[in-house]
């Protein structure tokens, strides 16, 4: 542990103790001598301003004024070496959150912020910021302008409209909803609000929202087990109450994967005795469900309900029709 990190560390554990911390225990947490940890301590105190007492002699013992210790904190931003390589992979993570870097313009002042810590040697060694890869599937287009409004009026708890231009019918209608949360799904954003019109909840792809206009409106907020019954009961992004439970079965060789996957929050999953994996969960739409069981192909089969096992019949054989002469 190098000098930055006894520090940062010394600091928390004064911090944080109820009670004053023996000269002993200091010496071990932090892994020094008794020289070194003297001036540490000094060092806290005397240049950063740390609300330190003491006692004297081995049996010595330290601990933060108690009145001042509430409002003591280290100047500027304390990292550990761990801390920082996940602020590392943070920073990348803001980089590749979309086609262009969607977030990158409302978060560069943090990007930036980011990066200057990045820059400073650890443990006197460059951060290899290259080893560090995000890679998006799937991610579309959004307007920075309209991801801006939805997540300002889901923040500031605003009344929001906008055009929503619907992917399944290719429609365009005018909303005005109350927003309730921000979901990142599959490398995509959805607005989950109150369609105010409507008088339901609803899930939007932000990417289909143009146009978008925060009102000066309070937002009219729906409670958490409602939203949480509405809009994640189900399977995937479709929101409505189950109607019904499917029971997939995998291979021996698919069910190495699936068995440490997360499906659904209800999902129920056991080996069978042959070695396949039996996977059971609610859905209210069969589409997003029946696009993750195709991907396993032959190591996947759809046991019930009838009606789902027959949706993939149906989908196999169209899919076996396109390759025909």
């Amino acid at each position: 542990m190098d000098r930055y990190e006894r520090i940062l560390s010394l600091h928390r554990l004064l911090k944080s103790a109820r009670y004053p911390v023996s000269l002993q225990r200091l010496k071990d947490e932090l892994g020094c001598s008794r020289a070194t940890l003297y001036r540490d301590i000094a060092f806290l105190r005397d240049a950063l301003g740390a609300p330190i007492e003491s006692g004297e002699g081995e049996q010595a013992a330290f601990r933060y004024d108690q009145a001042e210790a509430e409002r003591f904190e280290l100047p500027g931003l304390w990292l550990t070496s761990d801390e920082l390589s996940a602020l590392m992979a943070l920073n990348e993570l803001i980089g590749k959150s979309g086609p262009g870097g969607i977030l990158s313009d409302a978060l560069q002042p943090f990007q930036s912020r980011i990066q200057t810590l990045m820059s400073d040697h650890v443990s006197g060694m460059k951060l290899p910021i290259e080893r560090i890869r995000v890679i998006g599937s799937g991610m579309r287009k959004l307007d920075q302008a309209s991801f801006r409004a939805v997540a300002g009026s889901v923040m500031a708890r605003k009344q929001l409209k906008f055009r929503y231009r619907a992917r399944s019918t290719g429609s365009t209608t005018e909303r005005v909803v109350s927003p309730q949360r921000l979901a990142h799904y599959r490398d995509n954003w959805y607005l989950d609000a109150w369609d105010h019109e409507r008088e339901a909840l609803r899930s939007f792809a932000v990417d289909r929202v143009a146009a978008a206009q925060m009102l000066e409106a309070a937002a009219i907020d729906r409670a958490d087990a409602e939203l949480n019954e509405h809009l994640a009961a189900s399977y995937g992004i479709f929101s409505g109450k189950p109607k019904a439970e499917a029971t997939i079965r995998f291979s021996p060789h698919a069910s190495r994967w699936v068995a440490d996957e997360h499906w659904h929050s209800q999902q129920k999953g056991q080996f069978l005795s042959d070695g396949r994996y039996e996977l059971k969960l609610p859905y209210s739409n069969s589409k997003e469900l029946l696009m993750d069981v195709l991907k396993y192909g032959p190591d996947a089969e759809i046991v019930g309900p009838l009606s789902l096992r027959e949706e993939m019949k149906i989908l196999l054989q169209l899919a076996i029709g396109a390759y025909q002469p």
